[in-house]
């Protein structure tokens, strides 16, 4: 062991104080130390990644049964993050092949399904694809061959089933909506169909007043005999079926009572009391 002497031992270190200069050094320093560590991993992400999640488009659009083209226009743009009214303007320009009788119209031809969407999904490019889609299901052999068998054209036949899709209560009803239709026109009737009515007006309603079958509109189908110009919506494949083959039956009239009873007649005395009872049903809902 070696003894040391007095003057041998360690004497206290100084602690070093950084000038203020050192000390703003310093602070820079750290802080450019943390940026480094935040930028690093942002700058493998990309700077617009957070943006781009927040804008993401959704990987599919659905389209309901029964819904009309302005709907759809407004799914499109929602979709795609659009502006409202792309869609429209799309719609006015781009070639979708319709059938003369379509007049450029293509209502009942955007056909309800679920599409895939993209990024380079376009209003055009989406539009294109549901009228492609309308038309492979409207060309079916059992389409046509139904069409020739009820003495419609094949757009008669859509025009009737979207007619069928926005009466119908329930899938069972359809074909037997669809049989007062082709009753009616044999017999030289109006349709006397308030969905029509809501089609001119843009609404969808239970009521209509006496008002209202009073509108100047082809769709006015109170006043006007015959099918209406164009469909009135898209109708899905449940009211194509139903208007190629409807139920067998003499019926005339039918209105829903009440949810699930649809009452169909073939007798006016029978149906003004349905109708009455529907009313009754309506006035109970609106005052409880």
């Amino acid at each position: 062991m070696v003894n040391e002497s007095p003057d041998a031992r360690p004497r206290p270190r100084r602690r070093l104080r950084p000038t203020r200069r050192g000390r703003v050094v310093l602070v820079l320093g750290a802080l450019l130390v943390v940026s480094a560590a935040v930028l690093i991993p942002l700058s493998l992400i990309g700077p617009d990644k957070g943006k781009q999640q927040e804008t993401r488009r959704p990987s599919t659009l659905m389209i309901p049964e029964g819904r009309r083209a302005s709907q759809v226009y407004e799914a499109v743009d929602q979709a795609l993050d659009l502006k409202p009214g792309s869609t429209r303007k799309a719609a006015a320009t781009v070639d979708l092949a319709l059938p003369d009788q379509a007049e450029g119209n293509p209502e009942g031809y955007l056909f309800p399904a679920t599409y895939p969407l993209d990024a380079t999904t376009t209003p055009a490019g989406l539009l294109r694809y549901m009228a492609d889609t309308a038309r492979k299901h409207f060309a079916a052999d059992q389409v046509t061959a139904g069409s020739q068998r009820n003495n419609v054209s094949v757009y008669d036949t859509v025009t009737i089933a979207s007619i069928v899709q926005a009466e119908a209560d329930t899938a069972s009803d359809m074909g037997k909506v669809a049989r007062v239709v082709y009753n009616r026109l044999l017999k030289d009737m109006p349709l006397q169909m308030d969905s029509t009515l809501n089609y001119a007006l843009k609404r969808s309603t239970l009521d209509t007043s006496a008002d209202d079958t009073r509108i100047d509109s082809p769709y006015n189908s109170y006043e006007r005999k015959g099918l209406p110009p164009t469909p009135i919506g898209n109708p899905g494949e449940e009211a194509l079926k139903a208007a190629i083959s409807p139920t067998p039956g003499p019926w005339l009239y039918f209105v829903t009572v009440g949810p699930g009873d649809t009452r169909f007649t073939d007798s006016y005395d029978e149906q003004l009391k349905n109708v009455a009872e529907f009313n009754a049903n309506r006035r109970a809902a609106t005052t409880s």
